[in-house]
């Protein structure tokens, strides 16, 4: 199983930069209004077609993950559920839940900057978007501008360590985050 993941694994290319930097400038707004810093680019046929950053604490959403949000705004645009052919730019590993949507969405590839060793569903804990036995499986392509997406995420936590724990839990309406 280890060789069929592996080959779903396809190297960066310069454009998976560019995309991955725009999905930064979206995770450094998130960390400007206090959620956790990741954001998330969709591209189609090299296009920018959505763009969205973590917000479930301004929602009040446990669901409003950066990539959640621009595949909603994506599958709107297109006016398609199905996003065959697009390409999602995410800072941060995606979770079981998104790499579920992005397995039903359809999505030809994922890149994702740093890997989540807690929560990450492409290859860190769980290998959700690459079964082989799911019905659809997605290409994908980790560590692009990895530095850079881990370091904006242990910014973000270190400085919330450093607040008060009531000032924190004030902000998110006593929720855990």
């Amino acid at each position: 199983m280890l060789t069929e993941l592996a080959a779903l694994n396809i190297a960066a290319t310069e454009d998976d930069k560019r995309w991955m930097a725009e999905a930064l400038l979206l995770a450094r707004q998130a960390v400007d209004v206090g959620e956790v810093p990741v954001g998330a680019v969709v591209v189609v046929d090299g296009q920018r077609v959505a763009g969205r950053h973590n917000e479930p604490i301004r929602l009040n959403d446990p669901s409003a993950h950066a990539e959640m949000l621009a595949l909603r705004d994506a599958a709107r645009q297109l006016q398609n559920y199905r996003l065959v052919g697009a390409t999602l730019y995410v800072t941060l590993e995606p979770c079981v839940m998104c790499a579920g949507l992005i397995t039903h969405a359809r999505l030809s590839r994922v890149v994702f900057g740093a890997a989540d060793p807690k929560a990450g569903a492409v290859q860190s804990v769980y290998d959700v978007i690459a079964r082989p036995r799911l019905n659809h499986a997605v290409n994908w392509t980790g560590g692009v501008l990895e530095a850079e997406c881990a370091t904006v995420l242990r910014d973000f936590f270190r400085q919330r360590r450093g607040r008060a724990p009531a000032e924190i839990a004030g902000r998110q309406g006593g929720a855990g985050g």
